[in-house]
This record gives C-alpha cells, structure tokens and sequence, in this order.
C-alpha cells in the first residue's frame, strides 16, 4: 500500500484567493485537481493511495461551484481521517469579498443578490471552517504575499513530516522489503573472524574500533554523509513522508550494525528529523 501521499483540501469562501492557493501548491509540485464530481474524487484518492502511482501529493479543490457540495463536508471529514488530509481554508471580509467582486466583474456562484450569496456561503461553509488544519485570512494579503504565505506554510509542514528509519541487517537472512535505500557494507573488514569480536556486536567500542581502523570505512563515511546531505532535503522536497535506509553485512551482527549506528547518530545531529533505528538481526 502507497503511504508517501500528501494530501491538501483547498476550500474557502468565493473570491478569497483558492486558486492562488491552488497555483502555488502546483508549484511546489502538488497534482492540482479543481472540483471534480465527489464519487469521482473517492476513486481517484483511492488509487493514488493503493497504487504506486507517481503522484506523491495532491492539492483537491471543492467549493460551492461543486454540484455535490451538499455532500462535502462528509467527504472532506472522510478524506481527512482515511489519508490524513490537511485542510486548508480561504477566507476574507464581507466588505473585501464585495469589492472583489466589482472589481473582476465575476458573477458569484450562489447568485445576482451579492451580499446575500455571500452570507449563505459563510454560513455553509461553518462547518468545514472548523474542521481546518489552517485558516487564512486574504483580507491584506496580494497574489503574491498569498502565495509566499502558502509555500511557507507548507514546505515546513513536509520538512517536519519526514520519518527516517535506520536498520542494520544480515543478507543471509534477506533484505527488509521496506526497504527505500540498500547499502552493503560486506566490503569492509569482518569482526566474525577475529575470535575475540565474535560474541560483541557492532555497538561494542572494540568491534566499532576494529571495522573504523579500515582505511576504506573513512572513504565510505565521508561519501555517505555527502550523499545523505543531498538526497534528505530532495525527498522532504518531494513529500516523502516515510524513508527506510537499510545497511547489510554478512549476518547483520558487526558491520552494518556499526555503519547503521553512525548513520543514526549523523542523522540525529545534522537534522530535526524523527529518526529511528532498530537492528533486525543482531540478536540472531
């Protein structure tokens, strides 16, 4: 089943900056889709969640111009809960929302009578107000202060949604199938054949000692760190909300024990990620 799967829900009232919103969602490489039929939107989360489609985060807009909207606060609440969904919603003053409207010239999608189209979709849209991750006020912002505000808001909340795990393992019992990135360090000196290593693991000092004195691990170090300093901001970049990086030697006791501590402890260090780590087999 897909898990890297962001999903945002514009909504908010006429004329208060949605599709500014949903543009600037686009941007940081959201899958935009505006008001689609709700039993079609089901089918579509549905498949972007179950499938390995390329489609990592989407930005779904729904407002009063839906035909279904009568049905949408039970949608929003149920994508909410199935795909845990942020919502977003726009919102500006009666008198602000008015002069919008004289402005463009556009015609309000409740109806001729302004002001009283404006008040029924404040009332309607109540519900949904308060179901919102965020609420926000367009009243002073421009285009462009609106979509700084949107980008801000969310390439944070994707930095903070990242979790890394780090695993050592032995490739004589198989690799993790949940594993996002798979590194074999057999390569490097074996602790296994020094008698007095056997029975440690690789989170003894002496073992850690024994596989660092291997001119080869300093070598291998450094081009870790500088590949992980590269790829981490790339997939929060992306959306990727869930990333496995596991590390093999022979029996998963000494070496990718090691390395995967160091990897651990890096990732603690240089980032404000929630990093966990586990040995699956050193216990063997």
């Amino acid at each position: 089943m897909k898990k890297d799967l962001s999903i945002v829900i514009v909504t908010g009232l006429s004329g208060a900056g949605k599709s500014t919103a949903a543009k600037s969602l686009e941007d940081q490489g959201y899958y935009t889709v505006d008001n689609i039929p709700l039993f079609l939107a089901e089918k579509f989360f549905q498949f972007a969640y179950d499938f390995n489609v390329e489609i990592p985060k989407i930005a779904f807009v729904i407002d009063v111009r839906n035909k279904e909207f009568d049905k949408a606060y039970n949608f929003i609440k149920e994508i909410k809960n199935n795909y845990d969904a942020d919502i977003l919603f726009l919102e500006a003053t009666q008198n602000v929302l008015l002069n919008r409207y004289k402005e463009t010239r556009r015609k309000h999608p409740l109806g001729d009578d302004l002001l009283r189209a404006i008040e029924k979709e404040i009332s309607l849209l109540s519900k949904i107000r308060d179901l919102s991750d965020f609420i926000i006020d367009t009243s002073n912002l421009n285009v462009n202060e609106l979509s700084a505000k949107i980008s801000e808001l969310f390439s944070k909340r994707l930095q903070t949604n990242l979790v890394v795990t780090v695993q050592s393992f032995g490739f004589k019992y198989g690799i993790p199938p949940e594993s996002d990135m798979v590194l074999d360090v057999r390569f490097l000196k074996n602790p296994h054949y020094v008698e007095k290593y056997r029975p440690l693991t690789g989170l003894d000092d002496e073992v850690k000692d024994y596989i660092f004195s291997d001119k080869r691990s300093k070598v291998f170090l450094r081009k870790l760190k500088s590949l992980l300093d590269f790829l981490i901001p790339n997939y929060m970049k992306e959306g990727k909300k869930y990333l496995t990086i596991s590390i093999g030697c022979t029996g998963g006791k000494h070496r990718s024990v090691a390395i995967a501590d160091f990897i651990y402890k890096y990732m603690l260090e240089k980032t404000n990620l929630n990093v966990n780590i586990k040995h699956r087999d050193m216990e063997r």
